[in-house]
């Protein structure tokens, strides 16, 4: 149920598998014309344009993409008629021989993920990356052997309903996110607190010290802990270096000035990897070389060029008002601010703020486009950044170009996902990135 990219994995997989295959989707076949083509070879059952109850009720086990709402009718009648309820990623915890490092947090997933991986395979230990990022790991399982790391970014869609925890894991974060989704915020802690909810003795659990709700779990394993804040039995930050404690001893990872990323909130990252990485046995000196090396994944803060004496930035992966003002947080120049997309029912008040104070101008687009300056216009503060509304991408950057200075970021980072105007967050970036290229047209 769900053809994204996880369910066209998951269905080529099944079926090498033995399996007898009812692909369904609630999109109808010209919308997913390309991924029909891509699986026309396979002996598949295709129900497209809805989900009929027949299909549900007669299967022996539901796959779910992690997009679909699990409390939809037809997967509601399958459960109460017995039939198992499963997803790409169980199935990949079922089959997977080597040692699963799972991440997951409202904010830094990606980067901890990609640097985590970073840092085992400087230290010589075979490693997979994917999850939420890269290729659909089922793709890759032939491959995994028993002494293999496997990290993985974790989406609360995909831990919501998954009855396994990693044996190492980390919880990053946790503020309002994917409210639309799950309802409440109890209900997306609980979901997030998934990935240790089922740990034994001898797992690792890896929390943030600093966060108020990551800061109250008592795991079932060994824990070890991250902070910008105080010293921590993990890693933590401390005048400007970066330390590993285990067992009271006490190593200098590295120094801040080492750290090639922007942004407070990357700190916390980086020392967030480093307790991965110590958990899943890596040497401070991998950390070291791994951390000095590291540049960013894109649409994470990622600076796409200077054009006349401005600065354009890519922070696409901003899509929820906490993320915005860790990125715009992440500098001290005059900021253009281009932002907007579909709300997932969450607070605007303190980003507002954020806006008023940091931001000289603002561009706003998409659906939430009167409800951010509404924020905007309420919010406290120094004088009223200029605001304006456009309809596209190219009009945002163009709008911006005109607007700043040198000495000037133009910044996406627009606290909304992009799901009204865009397939995801990356497309959006790659137009933003696009954009700029054209400046210098």
């Amino acid at each position: 149920m769900g053809l994204a990219r996880e369910g066209m994995s998951l269905v080529r997989f099944l079926v090498e598998a033995g399996a007898t295959v009812t692909a369904n989707d609630r999109a109808t076949a010209d919308r997913l014309a390309g991924t029909l083509a891509a699986m026309e070879d396979l002996p598949v059952r295709w129900e497209l344009g809805g989900h009929p109850r027949e299909v549900f009720v007669e299967a022996d086990v539901i796959f779910v993409s992690p997009g679909v709402p699990l409390q939809l009718p037809p997967l509601v009648d399958a459960r109460q008629r017995g039939v198992a309820i499963s997803s790409e990623t169980q199935l990949f915890f079922e089959l997977c021989p080597g040692q699963i490092v799972g991440i997951t947090g409202s904010a830094g997933k990606t980067t901890t993920t990609a640097l985590t991986g970073a840092i085992l395979r400087e230290a010589g230990l075979p490693v997979y990356v994917g999850g939420n990022i890269g290729v659909p790991l089922l793709d890759r399982l032939a491959d995994i052997g028993p002494g293999d790391r496997v990290v993985l970014e974790m989406s609360s869609f995909q831990l919501e309903a998954l009855p396994y925890s990693p044996p190492i894991a980390a919880i990053l974060n946790l503020t309002p996110n994917h409210l639309d989704r799950h309802g409440d915020m109890d209900s997306y802690v609980a979901a997030k607190i998934n990935i240790v909810r089922y740990q034994r003795p001898g797992d690792w659990a890896i929390l943030n010290a600093d966060d108020p709700i990551t800061s109250t779990i008592e795991p079932r394993g060994d824990s070890l802990w991250f902070s910008l804040q105080r010293p921590v039995e993990g890693s933590y930050l401390e005048d400007d270096r970066v330390l590993l404690c285990r067992g009271g001893s006490v190593e200098k990872v590295c120094g801040v000035a080492d750290v090639l990323l922007r942004g407070r909130h990357n700190l916390a990252n980086v020392v967030a990897a480093v307790a991965l990485a110590s958990a899943a046995g890596a040497p401070t000196d991998a950390m070291r070389a791994a951390i000095r090396g590291f540049h960013g994944v894109p649409h994470r803060l990622e600076i796409v060029d200077e054009v006349d004496g401005v600065v354009y930035c890519n922070d696409s992966i901003a899509t929820a008002p906490e993320r915005a003002i860790a990125s715009m947080q992440s500098f001290h120049e005059p900021i253009v601010l281009i932002a907007g997309g579909r709300n997932k029912k969450l607070p605007m008040d303190a980003w507002a703020e954020v806006i008023r104070r940091r931001a000289r101008a603002l561009v706003l687009m998409g659906e939430s486009t009167q409800e951010i300056e509404q924020a905007v216009l309420a919010a406290g503060g120094p004088d009223l950044p200029r605001i304006v509304r456009v309809s596209s991408m190219e009009e945002a950057v163009e709008v911006a170009r005109t607007v700043a200075v040198p000495g000037d970021v133009v910044l996406l980072a627009p606290g909304c996902t992009s799901f009204d105007m865009f397939r995801d967050f990356e497309e959006r970036g790659e137009r933003f990135r696009q954009c700029v290229r054209q400046l210098r047209s």
